[in-house]
């Protein structure tokens, strides 16, 4: 079928409600890298220092999303399984993302380093308590196989934004003319930045319908029993991977997100020293553009062309046409990154923003399609697992990514304080890095999905199997 049927259908105020909450989902985390500049460039932070408070919230990440996983999808209440964590999550990442940086210059370094490690412990945890229900309540709001696809799509352009905004930041923090000093400029821009998001985040707990699971067989949650839910969690995860098609989709997301996050970092580098000699000054706001005009590139050419081929030939076919795009882009900017010419590499970001703006679009929609046939085998609805499963993959791959940047640094000997040409082979090396990393990801996430077997004919029988279970007793199960 090629529409949803009006059953099925979620209207649009549903839909832009979720968005909003996708805002405010990749606003903190886009705007954070840029942030964590600070703490080395203006407030003297050695990489140790760094390096702990980068990594440790990520292995935190690993231990509290699946426990919150397990919660949410066994909550007992009238407003519902997400709603009320969603809520009060958002505000806790608010106003701890605020308090985080209120870092000062006049501080010792081991004060201002416990102080902002403690506030980001503080702020992953209203992170954590925020995003896993977020995701779930995305994963459960339609039945449909395309109208999945549809409210990712639309959740996905509206959360795009916060990679167009982000990146102007470079810009406002560093000039004078704003503030006198990064430092300054972080502790006044993370009150503006904390706001608008706190609202967007907790708008889909106001706006988006649940009903209420007090009457339902949940897994019981308690202090006294930690113990067997902890078992439990245990074995929730162990179920959900031996889902072949979720593994596939867990893979493909690794490698492409993984590889394009190693590289992301070192956009500064190859921009200023491949097109600009390594001359910071002179390179103006073409650091900026590159990821602004990705996000947009992303927002009104990828997102829209993504979300009609997957209703034309299937969100596999779909995929594997966007990530063939995106090799051609990473070609194309192994070509157009022209010294003098810094415009050139504009040609190829519509081509390249295919990959990362493609991704989460299908794979958000293709794990609600997996997690139906885990309700199937399990007889259980676990979003909650399924997208903190999913999630942690991104960012063990994000905290892989920071280690392989510095790596690639390390393998072609790159100085950042020698200009191009007394280090050409190094810049060359770096910008080759850039290009051909992702695409070797890339690659191997196609050969993982290469057959991926849920198709909108499988969903359909799926559902169809649900369905009727849900009428009659069924012993129905598919692997």
């Amino acid at each position: 079928m090629d529409n949803p049927s009006l059953k099925d259908r979620v209207p649009l105020g549903q839909k832009i409600a979720f968005g909003i909450g996708m805002f405010a989902n990749q606003m903190f985390p886009a705007i954070l890298g840029i942030f964590m500049v600070v703490l080395v460039q203006d407030l003297g932070f050695p990489g140790w220092m760094w390096s702990l408070i980068y990594f440790f919230p990520r292995i935190f990440d690993a231990i509290t999303d699946p426990i919150m996983g397990f919660i949410s999808d066994n909550t007992k209440s009238k407003w519902g399984r997400r709603k009320q964590y969603v809520l009060v999550g958002g505000i806790v990442m608010g106003v701890a993302y605020i308090f985080m940086w209120q870092l000062f210059k006049e501080n010792s370094l081991q004060f201002n380093f416990w102080y902002f490690f403690i506030w980001s412990i503080i702020f992953y945890s209203g992170l954590t308590f925020f995003s896993v229900p977020y995701v779930a309540m995305g994963y459960e709001m339609s039945d449909d196989f395309h109208e999945r696809t549809n409210i990712m799509a639309i959740a996905q352009w509206i959360g795009q934004w916060a990679w167009v905004i982000a990146p102007w930041f470079w810009v406002i923090m560093y000039d004078t003319e704003w503030f006198p000093s990064a430092d300054e400029a972080a502790r006044e821009l993370a009150i503006w930045v904390a706001i608008p998001c706190v609202i967007c985040a907790i708008v889909p707990a106001i706006f988006i319908k649940s009903k209420s699971t007090l009457n339902e067989d949940y897994e019981p949650l308690s202090i006294a029993k930690i113990g067997a839910s902890l078992r439990k969690i245990y074995v929730s995860f162990i179920e959900a991977f031996k889902i072949k098609e979720f593994r596939k989709l867990c893979g493909a997301t690794f490698f492409i997100y993984n590889a394009f996050m190693a590289v992301s970092s070192l956009t500064f580098f190859v921009i200023v020293y491949k097109l600009f000699n390594g001359d910071a000054e002179a390179t103006g706001i073409w650091v900026s553009l590159f990821g602004c005009l990705g996000a947009l590139g992303t927002t009104f050419i990828v997102i829209p062309i993504v979300a009609w081929l997957s209703k034309k030939m299937g969100k596999k076919k779909a995929f594997m046409v966007s990530q063939s795009i995106s090799i051609l882009g990473y070609i194309m900017l192994y070509f157009l990154f022209i010294p003098g010419k810094p415009w050139m590499y504009i040609i190829a970001l519509p081509f390249f923003s295919f990959g990362i703006g493609s991704l989460f679009t299908i794979m958000m929609s293709m794990t609600a399609d997996v997690i139906d046939v885990d309700e199937l085998n399990s007889g259980k609805r676990r979003e909650g697992v399924f997208g903190a499963i999913y999630w942690w993959m991104v960012k063990v791959g994000f905290a892989i990514a920071g280690a392989l940047s510095g790596v690639m640094i390390a393998v072609v000997g790159f100085n950042p304080d020698l200009t191009t040409v007394e280090q050409q082979s190094a810049v060359d090396g770096l910008h080759a890095f850039f290009c051909f990393f992702p695409t070797l990801g890339t690659l191997a996430a196609m050969w993982i999905m290469r057959n991926y077997s849920i198709d909108e004919t499988r969903a359909n029988e799926i559902r169809a199997l649900l369905k009727f279970r849900k009428g009659e007793s069924s012993n129905a199960s598919i692997n």
